[in-house]
């Protein structure tokens, strides 16, 4: 089912065709642009709440500013459907996240407007500085750069690097502060608390009113604006120092605030600050949601991306299924840490601001003392978490897979070069689903495997996850130990199992057989006994064993498969590089044995966005791929290496 825009949206092919609006027309363009995110994402599913919340601001960009020659970035990309429907991707947008489809966050390859392309957070100021200066490298002076970053993607590290380095910088760059005092989940630390200040400060709003006031007259001043900028910034600066303006300390121009749902104004607001040369901040004032009440008046993490729902009513879909069915990964790990830090007064759990993503909202609540939201900031959730191991504390730190690349430096710094016993569960391991490749959990295995001091396990089902965490939470006073699972469903309805105790570095054999043996770590092991049940009803007999662990590997049970078999297959949910399946030819190369190894997993380029069955099919590593790799080590010559 298409969606039908309404008749002045029907008419945007590009930016170039928003600019031959009168002034008076945009409003009506932003509701029906409003509408069209609404109609489109309660059909086809997708992020919803933050495009909602700057569809103002995105038309007046685009109406102000000639992109894409003037570079726009936007951070996160869960703020750019407005964008993407505006630069000639309307008619596409209804395979927004789909397999094939365009992609739910910007992207270079994707579309000339996307000027950089943004999953992670917090990156947009950065991107947008380096533009900035090579603009003036290469002499183009008229040349703007915006990053739209939200209030939330504000609590990352690398914004607070790229704003004070934007302050000396002397480049030609605005940012513009999304402040709807929510990232995914609510904001939390100073930096919210500030915002609330300088938002609700009756003697700054006063201030920057009188300001704007003589911003609006720059155009009659031509030539001497900047003396006037000059003569504004010089006046109210012991003013701001007294409101403690972060952004002025930076030496950054900070306007606003402003409400970001006035077009209008928005509008007039950037025609000036386009002629103001150097860095600049605009603080936009938004409604997370704005424009759909059940959004607006509603939980804005349920809205984050809610899924398919009744547009009418408000309510959200659910599926409905007949048989009981097996909790997300997720939330097994949220209710087993609950478990465990009632058994153990030393857990403490943290998260970079996944809370409800990565089920630690359940402890927060049971527990509010002893867990933790750190903000957008994966290198201080690890050196944090590690700072708590010193004491004697037993810290569980949850980042997702491919957030954790953020902090790589603080796992090897921090935590493994100084053996502290810090428990790393990374969610969303392997194939993360429509949010595509940035997003992917694929290198984890790879990137922990080579680091000493760290144990690197992943569970098959729930029961093994629970027994997983159960170890970790013994004392120990070395090593780091990661554990990873997969975004979703698990395969377990009932696995609220008694804890035991895992050996370290011990796998398990599930199933004997004949020729073939297949050898698996994760999840993604539950492919391999569909397939050696079907190939039993053939008559062939396939051996199946449970690693658990690629570091430490279980080495007398590898000594027991190489004596035992010559045809055996590797399946991981990782990069085939460097990952599982290396580790086992690595092996086999330094005990000399013989024997044919088909690696199966994710290959040596960047995978798009998709369903997992439908990534794990293109990969070659669903359960056809599988029992044809097995089938073919069956029916050919072995090529013994």
């Amino acid at each position: 089912m298409l969606i039908t825009p309404g008749p002045l949206l029907a008419k945007i092919g590009s930016p170039d065709d928003i600019k031959k609006l009168d002034q008076a027309q945009l409003v009506q363009l932003c509701d029906e642009l409003r509408h069209f995110i609404v109609d489109n994402v309660s059909v086809y599913g997708g992020h919803f709440g933050a495009s909602l919340g700057v569809v103002e601001l995105t038309v007046a960009l685009h109406y102000v500013f000639n992109t894409p020659h003037d570079q726009l970035v936007w951070d996160v990309g869960h703020q750019a459907y407005g964008h993407k429907i505006l630069t000639g991707r309307k008619e596409q947008f209804h395979t927004n996240r789909v397999y094939g489809g365009i992609s739910g966050f910007p992207k270079r390859s994707e579309n000339i407007y996307d000027t950089f392309g943004v999953g992670h957070s917090s990156t947009s100021v950065s991107a947008a500085l380096g533009m900035a200066v090579a603009s003036k490298y290469l002499n183009l002076p008229d040349k703007q750069h915006i990053a739209v970053i939200g209030d939330g993607a504000m609590t990352g590290g690398i914004a607070f690097e790229a704003l004070n380095h934007a302050g000396v910088s002397d480049s030609n760059v605005l940012i513009i502060l999304n402040d709807n005092c929510m990232s995914i989940d609510p904001n939390v630390g100073a930096l919210k608390d500030y915002l609330t200040d300088i938002t609700t400060s009756h003697t700054y709003n006063k201030l920057k009113d009188e300001v704007w006031n003589l911003l609006g007259k720059l155009s009659t001043f031509g030539k001497s604006a900047q003396d006037i900028v000059s003569k504004i910034e010089t006046g109210i600066k012991s003013t701001l120092l007294s409101q403690s303006n972060l952004f002025e300390s930076l030496n950054l121009r900070y306007f606003g605030p402003v409400d970001g749902h006035d077009v209008n104004h928005l509008v007039q607001v950037l025609n000036d600050l386009r002629d103001i040369k150097g860095p600049k901040i605009l603080h936009c004032v938004t409604i997370k949601g704005k424009g759909y009440g059940p959004a607006e008046k509603g939980n804005a993490t349920t809205w984050h991306a809610p899924g398919t729902f009744d547009k009418i009513t408000g309510e959200i879909h659910k599926k409905v299924h007949d048989a009981p069915q097996a909790p997300k990964y997720q939330d097994v790990f949220g209710h087993t840490l609950v478990e465990l830090a009632k058994q153990n007064d030393k857990i403490i759990g943290i998260t970079p601001a996944m809370p409800s993503g990565s089920s630690m909202n359940i402890m927060m609540k049971e527990m509010p003392d002893r867990a933790f939201d750190v903000g957008i900031a994966e290198q201080h959730a690890v050196t944090f978490s590690a700072g708590l191991a010193t004491q004697g504390l037993i810290p569980f730190c949850n980042i997702y897979s491919s957030f954790m690349q953020r902090a790589y430096d603080q796992v090897v710094h921090d935590v493994c070069i100084q053996n502290l016993p810090v428990n790393f569960c990374l969610d969303r391991a392997g194939f993360a689903g429509a949010d595509g490749p940035t997003h992917h959990g694929a290198y984890d295995i790879a990137y922990f495997r080579c680091i000493p001091n760290i144990i690197v396990s992943a569970p098959m089902n729930e029961q093994e996850l629970r027994n997983l965490m159960f170890t970790a939470s013994l004392p120990r006073k070395e090593r780091a130990f990661s554990i990873r699972y997969p975004r979703g469903q698990g395969v377990m309805p009932e696995w609220r199992t008694p804890f035991e105790e895992v050996e370290i570095g011990k796998g398990r054999k599930l199933r004997d057989g004949d020729e073939v043996a297949i050898l698996t770590i994760g999840h993604i092991g539950n492919y391999a006994v569909e397939v050696c049940d079907r190939l039993a009803k053939q008559g062939v007999s396939v051996g199946h064993y449970d690693m658990r662990f690629v570091k430490p590997l279980d080495e007398a049970l590898l000594h027991e498969i190489f004596a035992a078999y010559r045809k055996i297959v590797t399946v991981e949910d990782g990069c085939i590089q460097g990952g599982f399946g290396s580790a086992i030819l690595e092996f086999m190369a330094d005990h000399h044995y013989r024997a044919e190894v088909r690696r199966l997993g994710i290959p040596d380029r960047v995978v798009e966005h998709g369903e997992q069955i439908e990534l794990h099919r293109e990969c070659g590593f669903d359960a056809d791929h599988m029992q044809k790799a097995v089938i073919s080590l069956l029916e050919f010559a072995p090529k013994v290496i």
